[in-house]
């Protein structure tokens, strides 16, 4: 049995870059990675989700969404999770 590295793996299960499966999954990950890095934040900040919700006028089971899966999170809620929430600064970067 041949050992596949992870892009391997994900080729053969998801397709290759530029099709529609694998695209679906890289943009899923990039929402997880989002949501894990707000929850990174909040604790090294000592904030609850209760705490950082009323900071940025949100329901507490909101921030525990985007937490958990950064999807269907807006660019103006981004930033006052950020900005206003955490007292940081988002950089986006696009590729083409």
């Amino acid at each position: 049995m041949e050992t596949k590295n992870w892009k391997e793996i994900k080729d053969n299960v998801y397709g290759k870059i530029g099709t529609e499966r694998r695209d679906n999954l890289e943009r899923d990950f990039e929402s997880f990675k989002i949501g894990l890095l707000l929850k990174k934040a909040r604790e090294e900040k000592h904030l609850t989700q209760l705490e950082l919700a009323e900071l940025v006028n949100k329901k507490r089971e909101y921030i525990s969404r985007v937490e958990n899966n950064g999807s269907n999170l807006t660019l103006k809620t981004l930033y006052d999770i950020v900005e206003k929430g955490l007292g940081g600064r988002v950089r986006i970067s696009i590729d083409v």
